[in-house]
C-alpha cells in the first residue's frame, strides 16, 4: 500500500501555523485539533519547519513557562521530513524508524499535498494485515470446500 491510500483515508487537510506566531498559540491549535505537530508554513505556503509536542517539551524544559511567549520559528524543527504519496508504507515506517520522526511532509510536484503521522501509518498497516489476512482465509475456505 502507498502514502496516498493514509491521506485517501485521513484527508490531505494540514494544520499549520507561521513562523511569527507564538509558542502558546501553537499549544492550542495542537490541543484544539488533538494532534501531536504543526506544520510551519509561509504566507505562500511554503514548509519552514515543523512544531511538535517534543520541540516544546525541550523548550519549556530549557526556558521555562516564558517558551509560551516565543515565537514557532524559535522552537521549531527546521529540516522537515518528507515522502510522496507514490512511496510505500514499508519505507515510511523505515524512514519514520531510522530518523526518529513521528511526522511526514506529503509533497508531491514541490507542493504540499498532506501530513501523516506514525499512527497514521501503522493504522494503515493494521487495515492492509487485516485485508490480507481476510484473503487468505477465503483462499483456505475456497480451497478446503473442493
Amino acid at each position: 500500500m502507498h502514502v496516498a491510500a493514509v491521506l485517501k483515508r485521513k484527508g490531505n487537510q494540514v494544520v499549520s501555523i507561521a513562523p511569527d506566531r507564538t509558542i502558546a498559540e501553537a499549544v492550542s491549535l495542537l490541543t484544539n485539533h488533538g494532534i501531536g505537530a504543526v506544520l510551519v508554513l509561509d504566507t505562500t505556503g511554503n514548509i519552514h519547519g515543523i512544531l511538535s509536542e517534543r520541540d516544546i517539551v525541550n523548550g519549556v524544559s530549557g526556558h521555562g513557562a516564558d517558551v509560551l511567549a516565543q515565537r514557532v520559528d524559535a522552537l521549531m524543527t527546521p529540516d522537515v521530513e518528507r515522502c510522496s504519496p507514490h512511496d510505500t508504507i514499508a519505507r515510511v515506517m523505515g524512514v519514520m524508524t531510522e530518523r526518529r520522526t513521528r511526522h511526514l511532509a506529503v509533497t508531491e510536484d514541490g507542493r504540499l499535498a498532506g501530513l501523516i503521522s506514525i499512527g497514521d501509518v501503522v493504522k494503515q498497516r493494521l487495515i492492509d494485515t487485516n485485508l490480507e489476512v481476510e484473503t487468505l482465509r477465503g483462499y483456505v475456505s475456497l480451497r478446503a470446500d473442493q
